[in-house]
């Protein structure tokens, strides 16, 4: 479906998950991406979002009874939904992709750069952000990068610190590159369903 210079596209495995991608067409670059499982006995799995801004999102009747009840902190009210967040306060971590870069930037983080200790680790194919202050601590999986079947490398990392955010740059391996760029010649071909808009009507649109 494209819709607004976006394509959205939802990819059915022979193993019951499912994926849906969202392409900005005029970079090429995907914005948003949710997986979700194969189907359970109750009921049907959520959607997992892997890429995009929100942390949370809830439908409006259920952000409508928790905010009448006085619960949550709900902003970013559009299309009759809500973005929730825990709190406004706590480091939240967000994901976007470039053509040669992934990066994340974790905000309400107020420590300058010299305190982050930023390392790949290869045994567990992530990411490990820590501070000297044992302040914060985070594992950051690269799914990119396990679908290629390579090791995050601390080489390709870079970082730098600015309005209590800490930005990380990760430079995308060939392989990956390569893989994106084959991906998006497929897509040229794909027909999509004709109801993907309204599938992905509010699981990846903000």
């Amino acid at each position: 479906m494209i819709s607004n210079k976006l394509r959205k596209v939802l990819y059915k495995f022979p193993d019951g998950q499912q994926m849906a991608e969202e392409y900005n067409m005029d970079t090429g670059v995907v914005q948003r991406r949710a997986w979700r499982k194969c189907k359970q006995l109750m009921g049907e799995p959520e959607w997992e979002i892997e890429l995009g801004e929100e942390p949370r999102q809830l439908n409006w009747a259920a952000a409508n009874k928790q905010n009448t009840a006085g619960g949550g902190d709900a902003d970013n009210i559009s299309g009759g939904e809500f973005t929730v967040r825990e709190s406004n306060t706590a480091p939240l971590l967000t994901k976007r992709i470039t053509k040669k870069n992934i990066e994340w930037r974790i905000r309400n983080l107020p420590y300058p750069l010299n305190v982050y200790d930023i390392r790949a680790d290869a045994e567990q194919r992530a990411i490990i952000v820590s501070t000297n202050n044992k302040k914060y601590y985070k594992v950051i999986k690269v799914p990119e990068l396990d679908r290629c079947g390579v090791p995050p490398v601390q080489a390709n990392i870079s970082a730098h610190h600015q309005f209590n955010t800490l930005i990380i740059t990760y430079q995308k391996p060939p392989i990956l590159c390569e893989m994106e760029a084959q991906v998006l010649l497929l897509l040229k071909d794909v027909e999509t369903e004709t109801d993907v808009d309204d599938l992905l009507k509010g699981l990846l649109a903000k």
